[in-house]
């Protein structure tokens, strides 16, 4: 394997996201601040503190857009409004200025490829008539015949499947009763599809831009950033599009309908965890997304402090990625390539190389992040018998983690992750090692994709359990200040109490102090704007992976037997959960685990 391409003399790029560690706010499930069960941005600014001591640089929030909720707030009904749920804009003003005054960047998720059915725009277009200016800013379509010539229009304008499950397309009933135009959604049916050929949908998202801008906002991650644009006439397409790959099979079949909660009549096939790009579709990736980027960064370009935006696109190979992050583009996009790497040398040393060189021809850093959201988290997918495998989601009735081995591959996963260069995204809750909710009954679960796939695909929900704060108060204390009015909105797991943030703060060895330790050892020694070189011991075929970082050899170990420290090197930081005056006198790194050597 050779070096990545990364030139060592490339120019020193000094804005704030360059090397960044992002943390990853989910509102509804980080801390809840007046008791009512949900999280919202009063518990954000409580929280703080705690997160400057973490060590990170900037936070990403996930959307408290005004919503109806349906997809958990990306289904935004109006862009400039907090949605009750969450507070007001005066708290999100309270803590975008708490933050910076602690010297915390703040991202806000944008959302520019559907609205809410409930968003004002669409409630027009539902009462317009077809062919008007209103039904121009949604991708509305006559239905073909089901019996051709017949006039009836009965039948989908293509045969697109929906992201969460089902049909692409939805038919609405005119004003006078009859049935009507069908409008798309790649997601789910409260979520319409805006149409980026409208020049006036065009104008409002730069207007939206402008509104958080002038808010403060230090930038964006922007959904679903592939999937703005589709392609001419809208054709046929016989492929399935996942936002996140996953495993090659779905084990359970579809419930009868309605046995589901909130089951939709039409979900009757689950979609199937296929490449999100290949065989390529008519609706993600399509060139004319880069005009968006190319226009938005004319409007970030307008603003000081070195504003940014990063793209969520899971576009492959890496080269595609990279057109994301071209100068006059985004600053950043998302690396899915390493997320979905697993815990296998061979795979995460080929992701790291291709990101980089990638990253290095468009002059972008590269980033790295290993859960989200959207996925099941990393301590229980490592924990797996394959531990390179994706599932869409985890019930009871799956297979069960090994949870003290995916911890111990989860914390030595971090260290490599924390000592490349560029900038790192953490989800919240990694700090505490927490583990997917793989146990949730189906009466709970909430995930638009469960419910149309009548729960032939689990989703997300097990990721987004509230966080836990103080092992001994209700709700792990997540509600904040002596709030304990109402459950946390997810129930949480037993396995949360012990891994509350009370149990392991000032712990050695805890994961807590390990991240906090990893943070500040990157920040000191400047591994985001370093370079990468492989190390003489590199061997991933082995299950050895080893790269030098300036001074810092990063040794992690993937494979069956512990491996040879290197002479000449002493150990500085160690994944294992040994107490870290311990570490120095390591001669061996353990199997699963990952550590930091500098030269005696």
């Amino acid at each position: 394997m050779s070096n990545p391409d990364v030139p060592a003399d490339r120019p020193a790029r000094s804005e704030w996201w360059t090397d960044a560690v992002v943390y990853q706010i989910y509102p509804r499930s980080f801390a809840d601040g007046n008791g009512d069960g949900m999280g919202d941005l009063r518990g954000v600014t409580d929280r703080l503190p705690y997160l400057q001591q973490l060590g990170v640089d900037a936070l990403w929030l996930s959307p408290f857009y005004k919503s109806p909720q349906a997809d958990a707030g990306y289904d935004v009904a109006d862009y400039r409004q907090v949605d009750p749920l969450f507070g007001s804009l005066e708290d999100f003003d309270a803590m975008l200025q708490e933050a910076h005054q602690r010297g915390l960047k703040v991202i806000v998720d944008l959302v520019p490829n559907h609205t809410s059915d409930e968003h004002v725009w669409f409630q027009e277009a539902l009462a317009a008539a077809p062919g008007s200016p209103e039904r121009g800013r949604y991708i509305f379509r006559q239905g073909k015949d089901e019996v051709p010539g017949s006039g009836d229009g009965d039948r989908a304008p293509n045969n697109w499947k929906s992201i969460f499950g089902g049909p692409a397309w939805s038919r609405i009933t005119e004003a006078d009763g009859s049935p009507g135009e069908w409008y798309l959604h790649l997601f789910d049916t409260k979520q319409p599809d805006l149409n980026w050929e409208n020049t006036e949908v065009q104008e409002e998202m730069r207007s939206v831009l402008r509104f958080w801008l002038d808010r403060g906002a230090d930038g964006f991650r922007v959904d679903v950033a592939h999937g703005l644009v589709k392609e001419p006439g809208l054709p046929d397409w016989e492929g399935v599009a996942a936002m996140v790959e996953g495993t090659p099979e779905v084990r359970r079949e579809p419930s009868p309908p309605g046995d589901a909660p909130g089951a939709h009549a039409d979900a009757v096939e689950p979609h199937r965890a296929v490449s999100p790009v290949y065989p390529p579709s008519p609706f993600f990736d399509q060139d004319g997304v880069h005009d968006i980027y190319r226009d938005w960064n004319r409007v970030l370009a307008e603003y000081d402090g070195d504003r940014m935006m990063v793209a969520e696109a899971w576009v492959e190979p890496a080269e595609r990625l990279a057109r994301y992050t071209r100068p006059d583009e985004m600053q950043q996009a998302f690396n899915f390539d390493f997320l979905l790497a697993g815990w296998d040398a061979e795979r995460m040393a080929v992701a790291i190389e291709a990101s980089l060189e990638a990253a290095a021809s468009v002059g972008a850093p590269c980033t790295w992040v290993l859960s989200n959201h959207d996925t099941v988290r990393h301590p229980t997918r490592f924990g797996l018998k394959d531990p390179t495998t994706f599932p869409k989601g985890i019930a009871s009735e799956d297979e069960q983690p090994d949870s003290a081995l995916g911890l111990a591959r989860a914390r030595a996963a971090t260290l490599i992750s924390l000592a490349l260069p560029g900038s790192a995204y953490l989800y919240q809750g990694e700090e505490l090692g927490l583990p997917e909710h793989t146990t949730l009954p189906a009466e709970a679960r909430q995930d638009p994709t469960f419910h149309r796939t009548r729960g032939a695909e689990i989703g997300r929900d097990g990721c987004r359990a509230p966080l836990p704060w103080t092992q001994d108060a209700p709700g792990y204390g997540f509600a904040v200040s002596g709030n304990t009015g109402a459950a946390p909105w997810l129930p949480q797991p037993e396995s949360f109490g012990p891994l509350a943030a009370d149990r392991q703060d000032g712990v050695e060895g805890s994961t807590l102090e390990l991240y906090r330790a990893v943070l500040a050892f990157r920040s000191a020694r400047k591994l985001g704007r370093g370079s990468l070189a492989w190390a003489e011991v590199h061997a991933p075929e082995s299950g050895v992976l080893a790269f030098h970082n300036g001074e810092v050899l990063v040794l992690g170990n993937f494979g069956f037997a512990s491996a040879p420290v290197p002479e000449g090197y002493s150990v500085v930081l160690s994944s294992a959960p040994e107490p870290a005056s311990d570490w120095s006198g390591l001669d061996e790194v353990p199997v699963d685990c990952t550590v930091y050597l500098t030269k005696d």
